[in-house]
């Protein structure tokens, strides 16, 4: 049954519940951790089902098991999910309701199925919005069946199909294996696996994984089970570009000996990792700084996960990538700051032992950085003809023209000139590439080029939106 929009009848600034952004690991954490102490927060989620992008839920009538959906990480999956299922009637739950904007004092929600539009006065809001796909294009980039690694991965767990009937993944970082793997288990036609990464980077970044060994075992053993299963996988490739007619039919790729390298196949799953999602971070007027580990500008948090804005807190992978299991731990961490922060009681030995938890993920997350390079040369590498920004039609040297005809050092202003990341996506696709072309053309660091602001509305809204009414009552 279809919830109706979410409305909130008008309450005192210091009566207002906290509110959550998101329901995946971090967001459910943080939902029992302040209802445990007393606090009925307000969970705003854009999908349908809680469990967010790595444990996302499938459709009712949809039969495949725990294992199959979420592999070594089921029993996690459904840990997450009973915790929500428990908590769903204790909570005031708002699925498929994207928060589209974000004032200083108001929310602007759409609930999708409806589109009704209502805004949502807040007091306290945990932001767990996630990340997405961190994308490198290739010439070909835009013909069907060319898809990002979490596409790939949505498609598979949300509609229990394959992209392609021969598909090649490729990119670098943990999720290239994941995902292959995956789609392995699940019956696809994995052609091959080609890691931009060289094989003695996972050697290097050996000595500092060991923190970490449950985390690493399991790496190794979705390589393992894809060499068991006659797997081709390629590590230090150069992916050069996909080629078809009317849809992708070949990925032309070099190998580490510098040979051209050309695989048949319909469909393939690329990507370099994920970047946090931190659009209503920016539009809260939280204060950002460049990460090195990250490769980006994220937001600033201190060790309880604050951000410069009072009553904004960030948890999950919006404010840094440290995977699911560091979600959970920053939800309730934030959850935990909101109530000191209200003056609530809460456990300090608990807040200690989530602090060092997640030091210890971080570490590990450095090693993976050396395990999984990112392919600092790919600018240098790009062709002038290279559509970088697919919404607006803007090639590489387009990018590379106005950078040195108008002096422009900044990516905002690069925005503003040859409209790369205006388009629908709102530089999600785009942003990092611009931002590595940039830097690279004016031969500066890409710290220095900046990021791209965050804009309202941070996703497309339909032309025939309706303002939700506002009974009287307790918010629906």
């Amino acid at each position: 049954m279809t919830q109706p929009a979410p409305t909130l009848q008008r309450q005192s600034q210091a009566d207002l519940p906290p509110v959550i952004i998101g329901a995946g690991p971090a967001g459910v954490r943080a939902a029992q951790t302040l209802l445990a102490h007393g606090l009925k927060p307000i969970v705003l989620d854009e999908a349908p089902r809680a469990g967010g992008q790595i444990y996302r839920r499938q459709p009712d009538g949809f039969a495949r098991s725990a294992a199959d959906l979420y592999g070594t990480e089921a029993a996690r999956a459904q840990a997450v999910h009973a915790a929500f299922d428990q908590l769903q009637p204790q909570i005031d739950y708002h699925p498929q309701t994207l928060v589209w904007n974000a004032q200083p004092d108001l929310l602007d929600l759409l609930h999708v199925p409806t589109r009704a539009v209502s805004s949502l006065p807040w007091r306290d809001v945990i932001v767990a919005t996630g990340a997405t796909d961190r994308v490198l294009p290739i010439p070909g980039w835009t013909l069907p069946g060319v898809y990002t690694l979490g596409g790939a991965q949505v498609a598979l767990k949300y509609q229990g199909c394959a992209i392609g009937d021969a598909v090649v993944f490729a990119g670098a970082g943990p999720l290239l294996y994941l995902v292959a793997c995956q789609y392995a288990k699940a019956g696809a036609n994995v052609v091959a696996v080609l890691d931009t990464a060289p094989a003695t980077a996972r050697y290097k970044a050996a000595p500092a994984m060991l923190g970490q060994p449950g985390v690493m075992a399991k790496g190794m053993a979705l390589v393992g089970w894809l060499k068991l299963h006659g797997i081709p996988m390629h590590h230090g490739v150069r992916l050069l570009r996909a080629e078809g007619d009317a849809a992708f039919e070949h990925l032309v790729w070099q190998d580490s000996a510098g040979r051209e390298q050309r695989t048949a196949c319909s469909a393939v799953g690329m990507g370099y990792a994920l970047r946090p999602e931190t659009q209503l971070a920016d539009l809260l007027g939280c204060a950002f700084e460049f990460s090195a580990l990250h490769r980006c500008h994220v937001p600033r948090i201190d060790a309880m996960r604050r951000s410069s804005v009072a009553g904004v807190y960030l948890a999950g992978d919006g404010a840094g990538i440290m995977g699911a299991d560091a979600a959970e731990y920053s939800g309730e961490l934030a959850a935990l700051a909101l109530l000191q922060d209200r003056q609530i009681t809460v456990d300090t030995n608990r807040l200690a032992a989530l602090r060092q938890r997640l030091q210890k993920i971080e570490r590990f997350r450095h090693a993976l950085e050396v395990a999984f390079p990112f392919p600092d040369d790919w600018a240098a590498h790009a062709s002038d003809d290279l559509v970088v920004c697919r919404c607006e039609n803007v090639t590489a040297g387009t990018l590379r023209q106005t950078a040195a005809e108008c002096g422009v050092h900044e990516l905002n202003r690069l925005k503003a000139l040859c409209r790369v990341g205006m388009g629908r996506c709102q530089g999600r696709m785009c942003g990092a590439a611009a931002a590595e072309i940039l830097a690279h053309a004016q031969s500066v660091p890409l710290a220095q080029v900046g990021r791209l602001r965050g804009q309202a509305p941070i996703k497309p809204l339909p032309l025939d939106v309706t303002e939700a009414s506002e009974p009287e009552g307790h918010h629906a």
